[in-house]
């Protein structure tokens, strides 16, 4: 029962450590996912169409969601306690 507590203070004290770039790198890492589901479920690029299609600012908003998904994977394994 202890132990159970300490493991869900661990929990809580680890979310409350995420910095404001955990957030962000996060978010944009949501959005790129949506995005891209966006693209397989109905075939529509919401990036393209905001930002045009292949433009150098559609580049830019790729490329964030390819380094934030890489951070928010290395964030991720910040929370895994080894074995």
């Amino acid at each position: 029962m202890i132990s159970r507590d300490v493991a869900q203070a661990s929990r809580v004290s680890r979310a409350d450590t995420f910095s404001t770039a955990d957030r962000v790198a996060f978010s944009v890492a949501v959005m790129g996912g949506l995005n891209w589901g966006l693209i397989g479920a109905f075939s529509f690029d919401p990036v393209a169409t905001l930002l045009g299609d292949h433009s150098m600012p559609a580049r830019v908003a790729y490329l964030l969601f390819g380094l934030s998904s890489i951070y928010a994977m290395y964030t991720a394994t910040k929370l895994v306690q080894p074995l």
